[in-house]
């Protein structure tokens, strides 16, 4: 009988192979286990979703799609492909998913391609107002390839305004409105944005990389039923292999499959395909549902919790999993907070707000996020507790002795939440 493999005979394999690579996947181990992750574009995938990642799919060559692939010897990359787009299609209630994408700038880029010419008029939220770089930012492809114009949220409620959108839509013209975002807060209204597009023809479009999980368990409406098109990642909240997919109605079928492949990529990437099918059948249980509920309420509990420590959150709390703090009221800046943080074992990401006066490789505020915290089991008594062990670095900024402090409790909530054990043997 054969001899079983496990991840440790793997990694002792690595060890004897590449010490080097195997010290750095070790560390990097102890730093996501030792730290809370509050990026909130980044999670923790399974161990089902990781095993998928690490297989010998990888070695397959399979341009083309199932069925139509440009070499032969592809009958079970097929049945892979065939069951993450089924299960996509599903799990968001399309007519048609192609799960090729490797990045979710890469489907988007597909996107645009299939529905524009170069030159045409896009409209995307402003990156500073929490767009994304693909959206249409100048020093991107979307803004080199396409004459852009962007929205921006409301200066008093610093949400989204659907009546100036509509004024400037009918204004400008755009041959397509790109919704979603990076760093805003706050639900979608798609049958607003349907309206609103329909009255000058634009196509419309839902980027929804960072609330994928949300829509997939029914907490954020679903794009799919108002949209043209529909791009993602599958690692952020969904919970998957860094990697994207499109969604689209069935009429654009052939166009979308078309600028995917051979339009803007090669043979696609056939092990996270089988990761990313993985992840849409662990999104399809009912405690995926519950984890999601989970973020959100994780979320709104840290929220409240800075703001009844006198921290400015943009837009007074967040609908989903993610939110910004403006720190301009602190006199602090966000490049200055992510490393006070990180030093006491607290990882956010310095974030632009609406209206900013810093640059953004400064920035006036910290975007956060509880996907990762919520994948390691933790919950609102952790989410005040993590909003004092914040409060505490950012108020004494300057002062080693509390940075040492907070950072071993830091520690100690971690240990209580393991992640990966048996990676760490």
């Amino acid at each position: 009988m054969a001899k079983k493999v496990s991840i440790s005979d793997d990694f002792e394999l690595l060890i004897r192979t590449d010490p080097e690579v195997a010290d750095a996947i070790k560390r990097e181990v102890l730093r996501q286990d030792g730290q809370l992750e509050m990026i909130a574009s980044e999670n923790f995938a399974s161990r089902a979703v990781l095993a998928a990642l690490g297989n010998v799919m990888q070695n397959k060559y399979a341009e083309g799609y199932p069925g139509k692939r440009y070499y032969g010897g592809c009958s079970e990359v097929d049945k892979v492909e065939e069951l993450a787009r089924e299960r996509a299609k599903i799990l968001f209630s399309a007519d048609h998913a192609n799960v090729q994408p490797h990045s979710g700038t890469q489907a988007n880029m597909s996107a645009y391609f299939a529905f524009l010419s170069h030159g045409d008029k896009i409209m995307g939220m402003s990156l500073s107002h929490g767009g994304h770089l693909s959206h249409g930012h100048p020093v991107n492809f979307s803004g080199m390839f396409y004459n852009v114009v962007h929205y921006t949220v409301d200066p008093e409620t610093k949400m989204l305004n659907y009546d100036t959108i509509e004024k400037q839509v009918l204004e400008e013209k755009p041959k397509l409105f790109i919704a979603g975002a990076s760093a805003y807060a706050r639900v979608w209204d798609f049958p607003r944005l349907r309206e609103i597009c329909d009255k000058t023809g634009c196509y419309l479009m839902m980027d929804m990389a960072h609330v994928a999980g949300l829509i997939a368990a029914g907490i954020h409406p679903n794009p799919t039923p108002h949209v043209d098109v529909v791009t993602s990642t599958t690692h952020k909240t969904l919970r998957g292999p860094r990697g994207g997919f499109i969604l689209c109605r069935e009429e654009y079928q052939e166009q979308v499959d078309k600028f995917n492949f051979p339009g803007t990529q090669g043979g696609p990437f056939m092990h996270a395909i089988a990761a990313k099918a993985v992840c849409f059948k662990e999104a399809m249980n009912e405690d995926f549902k519950v984890y999601q509920r989970q973020i959100v309420a994780n979320a709104k509990t840290l929220a409240r919790c800075l703001m009844e420590k006198g921290f400015d959150v943009v837009s007074g709390g967040t609908d989903t999993h993610l939110f910004l703090v403006d720190l301009t009221n602190k006199e602090m800046s966000g490049k200055k907070a992510e490393k006070a943080l990180e030093r006491a074992g607290i990882t956010v990401n310095k974030n632009t707000v609406p209206f900013d006066q810093r640059s953004p490789f400064v920035t006036s505020g910290i975007r956060v996020g509880t996907p990762a915290l919520t994948t390691r089991g933790m919950k609102e008594p952790e989410m005040e507790k993590i909003a004092e062990l914040m409060c505490r670095v950012l108020e004494n900024i300057g002062d080693d002795k509390v940075i040492e402090k907070v950072s071993k409790e830091t520690k100690a909530l971690c240990e209580a939440f393991p992640l990966y054990p048996e990676y760490r043997q």
